[in-house]
């Protein structure tokens, strides 16, 4: 069977079943259980991949996801969030659509503490869309700006999926994860940007209402008191992380500690508080690595059957000049990440990206932050995007798949915006890792 076919009937079939309304992470099971029996002989065959599939989930690489995951949640659940949200609420006053700035002023600061894309737009959609809709927000207005921040959390340190990619790629951990950083506070901006046009286009889209002005010394101490604490955890943990005094899984230890501290410093710790953040750090680690579990799996049988490999040297063929090639690479992460989870992709294409982008000339420390944005685009592109899909979890029960899908596209293309300054300005990277 030619790669294509191959390619044609395990994807045909993930398609088909969520057509019918299964799950994607069953639909990708069952793709998997029809690929290994046709490609790896029958019965066998199937016991051989889930044995792959279940050692994919001992990888040490995830072991900061769930704690990452749990620091989130007991910033969520003990009211750090609240806190945080309410004093980036009150800096904005009654500015035109303020909830969506909220969402990404509050999301950017809670990226840097989750780590995680997922376990950010969960607990994004779960906090804001409620509140948003309440207030008669559009869809777009409420999701899109989740989708684009919870996508921050790979970029912006600390990032576990930026720890992975240096440590297969071996490169510089410490410059990878400081490189992230300016260019995750333009995607920022940008992101408000949007806001901005999409208020200013239609302010229906974000009605107003009547807020209780606040005198600027008191806005001041709120954001001192329930701000500054919270990103200087952040702060902290990267350090350590930078200057090689922890290790990634220490570092979201550390973390989940440093938030566990703040939340007995503001009196607001309890037992419950503990009970239910242990439960959705639990409930979404479950749901990511049965994701990972099933993606993981269809990745080594497209491995396997020879798809992966006649794709991407189908794509990577060509005789193109460099910047032309890492569009290729580019499209061909994007493609992937429709129907692989982002792990997945990194195992497949970093062992065959890194030494062609190396000698095409590319520095490695702006590749790989190059990588790091396809992915990130890529957890948001239709139709197999892994945080459409968390959204959809958390999203009121009327939202549609097509609603996330719509809501989603102004912040890809705030994405590939800046794709394309990186490539014209790859300083924007390198500057600040250059300085140490």
């Amino acid at each position: 069977m030619e790669w294509y076919e191959a390619l044609a009937l395990l994807l045909g079939t993930i398609i088909a079943l969520m057509a019918i309304g299964m799950p994607v992470a069953l639909a990708f099971l069952a793709a998997n259980i029809v690929g290994a029996w046709v490609f790896m002989g029958g019965e066998r065959g199937i016991v051989q991949l889930l044995n792959n599939g279940l050692g994919s989930l001992t990888s040490f690489a995830l072991v900061p996801i769930p704690l990452f995951l749990l620091m989130g949640e007991i910033f969520f659940h003990t009211g750090l969030g609240g806190r945080m949200f309410n004093a980036i609420d009150k800096m904005l006053g009654r500015v035109p659509g303020r909830l969506s700035y909220v969402t990404v002023l509050g999301g950017t600061g809670f990226s840097t503490l989750s780590g995680s894309s997922m376990g950010s737009t969960a607990l994004l959609g779960s906090l804001m869309v409620p509140e948003m809709t309440k207030r008669g927000y559009k869809k777009h207005m409420s999701i899109g700006p989740i989708l684009g921040t919870g996508g921050l959390a790979i970029i912006i340190p600390p990032s576990a999926l930026a720890v992975l990619l240096s440590t297969l790629a071996q490169i510089d951990v410490g410059a990878l994860l400081i490189a992230g950083v300016v260019p995750g506070l333009i995607l920022a901006a940008f992101y408000m940007a949007t806001i901005w046009f999409m208020t200013w286009r239609d302010p229906s889209a974000a009605p107003a209402y009547v807020v209780e002005r606040e005198p600027l010394v008191a806005r001041l101490w709120s954001l001192f008191r329930d701000v500054v604490p919270m990103v200087g955890v952040m702060a902290v943990i990267v350090t350590m992380m930078i200057n090689g005094i922890v290790t990634p899984s220490e570092a979201a230890a550390f973390g989940a500690l440093g938030v566990l501290v703040l939340a007995a410093l503001f009196r607001c710790l309890t037992w419950q508080a503990i009970k239910e953040s242990v439960i959705g750090a639990l409930r979404v680690t479950l749901m990511a690595y049965l994701i990972v579990f099933g993606s993981a799996t269809f990745s080594q049988l497209l491995a396997f059957s020879g798809a992966s490999r006649g794709l991407i040297a189908w794509a990577t063929g060509f005789d193109l000049d460099p910047v032309m090639m890492l569009l290729v690479m580019f499209g061909v992460l994007l493609i992937l990440g429709m129907f692989m989870e982002q792990i997945s992709m990194m195992l497949l294409t970093v062992p065959i990206f890194f030494p062609l982008a190396l000698s095409l000339g590319f520095d490695p420390i702006w590749f790989g932050l190059i990588m790091l944005l396809a992915l990130e685009i890529s957890f948001t592109t239709p139709p197999f995007g892994l945080l459409l899909f968390v959204m959809k979890g958390v999203a009121p029960p009327e939202t549609t798949m097509r609603d996330i899908y719509m809501s989603a596209l102004p912040f890809i293309g705030c994405s590939l915006v800046l794709v394309a300054l990186l490539i014209a300005l790859p300083q924007l990277a390198l500057w600040l890792p250059g300085l140490g």
